[in-house]
């Protein structure tokens, strides 16, 4: 791929509304899909902000009636807000577009930065973005229920088939300790270009995501890096660690057409 491009939008005092942030999307798609930029990364964070992909369920929303801004990416409801590094690249990519490689280079330049400052990370089969791996348990004993993990959960609308493979850790189903997820991924391709992008908790509190489902993962949990690192790790101190793995993953990348 070509160079990429990183825009700091604004950050701390200097947070970015969400729908500001929206718009400069937009014009930014529009602007990369006429070629006149070259692939381009929005760094930012927002001010306390719910938003709900088009699969988000009304029993996801938050019971209380606080406001949610419905948007055209995939996936469901999440929380943005102070602690919490968001990241919308804006990449111009091959068509048909293979989302789910797209999905894959953003993860494993997030996973690559959370071990930088020593925390293990994975993928989790079925679901997107980072996660921490609950510690395994016993398996249950024999004549209990048992899942196949290896079959396809085809009555589970948040598992999607295509997250699979060595990669990926087998979801939990009752063989660990809550996962917990540290980075949530949603996207959506207009014309061969990418929008939306990434979020990972630095150290935002938490607790605004006790009103909603995120994702609508209802067996998992949300973490941040400051929880599983003992120590505060603000988004000034991510953000450089961040755009260097970005930068190695896509820059290096070749990314290929979907099969059709």
């Amino acid at each position: 791929m070509s160079e990429l491009r990183f825009v700091h939008l604004g950050f701390g005092a200097d947070a970015v509304e969400y729908q500001e942030a929206w718009q400069e999307q937009r014009r930014v798609h529009a602007a990369r899909f006429a070629d006149e930029i070259p692939d381009t990364c929005l760094m930012l964070e927002h001010p306390a902000v719910y938003t709900a992909g088009r699969r988000t369920e009304d029993s996801e929303r938050p019971l209380d009636g606080t406001p949610v801004v419905d948007v055209d990416r995939g996936g469901k409801i999440t929380w943005h807000g102070p602690g919490q590094l968001v990241g919308y690249p804006i990449l111009k990519l091959p068509r048909p577009v293979d989302v789910i490689a797209h999905v894959r280079r953003l993860e494993e330049a997030l996973i690559r930065a959370c071990a930088e400052f020593g925390l293990a990370t994975t993928r989790v089969e079925g679901r997107s973005g980072v996660w921490v791996l609950g510690e395994a348990g016993e398996r249950p004993a024999t004549g209990a229920l048992q899942l196949d993990l290896a079959a396809p959960r085809s009555a589970d609308d948040e598992f999607d088939p295509r997250l699979s493979g060595p990669e990926y850790a087998p979801s939990n189903a009752g063989q660990r300790g809550e996962d917990r997820k540290l980075a949530a991924i949603g996207i959506r391709i207009a014309k061969g270009v990418t929008m939306h992008g990434f979020s990972l908790n630095c150290d935002p509190d938490n607790t605004w995501f006790d009103r909603i489902v995120p994702c609508g993962i209802r067996d998992a949990g949300v973490t941040s890096l400051s929880n599983e690192l003992g120590r505060r790790v603000t988004v000034g101190e991510v953000l450089p660690v961040v755009e260097k793995h970005l930068r190695e993953v896509l820059e290096t990348a070749e990314p290929l057409p979907r099969a059709v």
